[in-house]
């Protein structure tokens, strides 16, 4: 598991170098945290030797990416700033989230819960830079978490769900034990 926090670390400082000379760093480093968040957990897959777990990350990854880009191109809701009609959900977010949501079901919440507080500020970044509101970054990160929870086979003791329920949503913990 110390491979993992070496590895996530070293992969988050080489990748936000380059936000330091932006002009808004925060949506800079937004940018770059939507792709060191999956490719840390593409790093952790080899670093842990999981294959399988491999695999099952390029699913759940390519089946987020693909379903967040069908609605933003179906809804076609208007973005904050109005530069566009591709707002929801959110892409950035969605990409994050399938990283961190990936790091938490399959190697725990001691390596989780960084990689989620990482994901949940590049929800914050497009909420501040204009690209998207709440309910599309909510969206996005709920797209990417359910296909992980939905793809991806767990190694912790915990598992995580959020599901539908008569018009509203639940929040489903299962315990390991």
């Amino acid at each position: 598991m110390a491979n993992i926090k070496q590895l996530s670390g070293c992969l988050a400082l080489v990748l936000t170098v380059p936000w330091v000379a932006a002009q808004d760093p925060i949506e800079t480093a937004g940018d770059v945290l939507q792709i060191a968040l999956p490719l840390t957990a593409l790093a952790a897959t080899f670093a842990e030797h999981d294959l399988a777990a491999g695999q099952a990350l390029l699913l759940s990854y390519g089946s987020t990416f693909a379903l967040t880009h069908l609605l933003k191109n179906t809804v076609n809701k208007e973005r904050p700033n109005g530069r566009n009609t591709l707002s929801f959900p959110s892409g950035h977010t969605s990409s994050a989230f399938s990283g961190a949501s990936f790091l938490a079901k399959r190697y725990g919440w001691d390596v989780g819960l960084p990689a989620y507080l990482a994901a949940s500020f590049v929800g914050y970044s497009r909420v501040h830079a204009q690209q998207h509101d709440w309910w599309d970054v909510t969206a996005g990160a709920a797209i990417a978490i359910g296909f992980n929870q939905w793809l991806v086979p767990d190694r912790d003791e915990l598992s995580v769900a959020v599901l539908p329920l008569r018009g509203g949503y639940q929040l489903a913990l299962a315990f390991r034990f």
